[in-house]
């Protein structure tokens, strides 16, 4: 039998690799041991599968310790699977991946991302091999056009009409370029993906190469991702000598050059102009538009710069033909989805579904709805650029139209769920933070506007609101989305004017109340205790740093709200839940 340990980013930092070691000191010969990427699963991370040896899926056993390896290796040498029963995953978690549709995701978690010959037993490369051994590159283009898909970075923007238009740009010199500088809070898709199927994204640029006339690619990928770079690295090394890349690929006359450029983390460098200019080692800061990339890109050559997700399609579209792609998702909408479920969810990881479920779909069936019982109250799309989605609108369908019509966009696919004790005010304080801080500075209305806006966001969330902030808050975020350079700087109001629109009443109770909805924000919290409740254990009032509690021993006490400083140790302290937010 072979094991195979979940080795991603998120599977190491929960202990994989400690597992790994541990099996393999304990492993007698028995049983083959490697590694595979990320599964999608990391709320049970450490994984470790368990197949047959000839590639047959047996037994995942999921939350893996050091401490299980001995009992794996029993169960190996005896040939026993049930003495795993203790750790193999529940039906109901086994649910996560079942409702899902996996096409860029397809070889994630299934194949060793350090193993060419792993990924070519999975049918690495053979769309690679027929588009250069049998098709015209105006057969891909139209291929792609078929097939629906649309830039997976955000902006959904038509794949096959960037692409032809590089192809149709003049000029014998030109560049593809992927965008792998994932910035989003919370967002992980480039990097699981590039960490588990390097591969699939080679041959998905080799194809875009090919289809535009580009002999040089780049990824540019953030340096914070040193696990998907070294994996990178070696799938490129391996792929030239494999001669698929480099010098006359596979006898075909074609040429590719692949190389990895880190960049520093910059949020704007997500933007294709800026991330040009970072790639030709100036300061990573936007463009104006036109001319385009496709006219006029790196080093003023024609260029066409994709992300991630979307290369990681264009082999399995080859494959399988366009219109399987196009006929899941919805009419605006073709094929799949890769999102990053994080936040306040049970079942948090990568996931990748058709176009066309619900947000109530995901969220729940898929991510197994809110944790500790704890009320849904929104769920934030798109990153900073993104907006919050309330609970009145689960059943929105996930696609372009239909998210935008909301507030929000589909951004790169970062999905963070937000429960009743998420202060939406603070939420869009958050990511006005952010925006402000990784402003490049180059356009007035986002380098002042966004801090202005943070400004009065920040006096809201302490008590100091004023009734017109609210009228200031939305005149700046039309400023900004009028004035701003690039997309990010326009999007960067999306987080407040959606709070405004399903929250308002939230900034009202700060602003007029001097009140806290979710008890989020310190400065208007109040704490009371709950005389009923209290047993007069003293346990608050040792740990209140401001001698704000009194009472005697087995009698109910008191906060005295003068005094109070509402650090929340009392809350903290109590075992009987006596003292509750007001």
């Amino acid at each position: 039998m072979k094991l195979k340990v979940g080795s991603g980013s998120c599977g190491i930092a929960a202990g994989a690799e400690k597992v790994y070691n541990a099996l393999k000191a304990q492993n007698d010969g028995c049983f083959t041991l490697g590694i595979v990427g990320c599964v999608g699963m990391c709320f049970l991370e450490p994984i470790v599968d368990v197949y047959t040896d000839t590639g047959v899926l047996l037994k995942r056993l999921v939350r893996v310790s050091e401490a299980d390896a001995g009992l794996i290796a029993r169960a190996m040498k005896e040939n026993d699977l049930s003495l795993l029963s203790s750790l193999e995953i529940e039906e109901e978690d086994a649910l996560f991946l079942k409702k899902q549709t996996r096409i860029a995701l397809r070889n994630c978690g299934i194949i060793d991302p350090e193993d060419i010959g792993d990924a070519l037993s999975h049918g690495g490369y053979e769309a690679a091999k027929t588009v250069l051994l049998h098709k015209t590159p105006q057969d891909v283009i139209e291929e792609i056009k078929t097939s629906g898909l649309a830039g997976r970075g955000g902006a959904g923007f038509p794949t096959w009409f960037k692409w032809d238009a590089a192809k149709k740009a003049p000029g014998n010199e030109k560049y593809l370029i992927c965008n792998a500088d994932e910035g989003d809070p919370g967002a992980f898709m480039d990097r699981a993906l590039i960490e588990s199927d390097p591969h699939t994204l080679i041959e998905g640029m080799l194809i875009a190469a090919y289809a535009i006339g580009a002999n040089k690619a780049f990824v540019y990928v953030r340096a914070e991702y040193p696990l998907a770079i070294k994996r990178l690295e070696k799938a490129i090394s391996d792929a030239e000598k494999n001669a698929l890349l480099g010098e006359n690929i596979l006898g075909s006359g074609f040429s590719l050059s692949l190389r990895i450029k880190a960049g520093a983390g910059a949020f704007v460098c997500g933007e294709e102009t800026a991330l040009i200019e970072s790639l030709e080692g100036h300061r990573g800061m936007p463009r104006l538009k036109p001319p385009f990339p496709a006219e006029k890109g790196y080093l003023d050559k024609p260029s066409n710069i994709n992300n991630v997700e979307t290369f990681a399609n264009v082999a399995w579209i080859i494959q399988n033909g366009g219109k399987a792609f196009a006929s899941r998702g919805t009419e605006s909408s073709r094929g799949t989805k890769v999102f990053a479920l994080t936040g306040k969810i049970k079942r948090g990881g990568l996931v990748e579904i058709p176009m066309g479920l619900s947000l109530r779909e995901v969220i729940f069936d898929i991510g197994g709805g809110i944790r500790d019982g704890k009320k849904f109250k929104a769920v934030q799309l798109g990153g900073p650029s993104g907006g919050c989605i309330p609970a009145s609108l689960l059943d929105t369908v996930i696609d372009y139209k239909a998210l935008a019509a909301t507030g929000a966009i589909m951004g790169s696919g970062g999905m963070v769920v937000m429960d009743e004790d998420t202060c939406m005010v603070n939420m869009a304080r958050f990511f006005l933070d952010f925006t402000a801080k990784e402003s490049c500075g180059k356009c007035v209305h986002c380098r002042i506007g966004t801090k202005r806006m943070l400004e009065i966001l920040t006096r809201i969330t302490e008590g100091k609101g004023e009734e017109e902030d609210i009228q200031k808050l939305e005149a700046l975020c039309a400023g900004i989305k009028d004035g701003a350079l690039c997309g990010l700087g326009q999007t960067a109001p999306n987080p407040v004017l959606t709070t405004l629109k399903y929250f308002k009443d939230e900034y009202l109770a700060h602003i007029k109340e001097k009140r806290c909805p979710a008890g989020e924000c310190a400065a208007l919290r109040r704490y009371r205790i709950n005389e009923e409740a209290c047993r007069g254990c003293t346990l608050c009032a040792k740990q209140c740093p401001a001698n704000a509690i009194t009472g005697s021993p087995k009698q109910p006490h008191i906060i005295d709200k003068t005094l109070c400083i509402r650090c929340g140790a009392c809350k903290n302290a109590c075992r009987f839940g006596a003292v509750e937010v007001e």
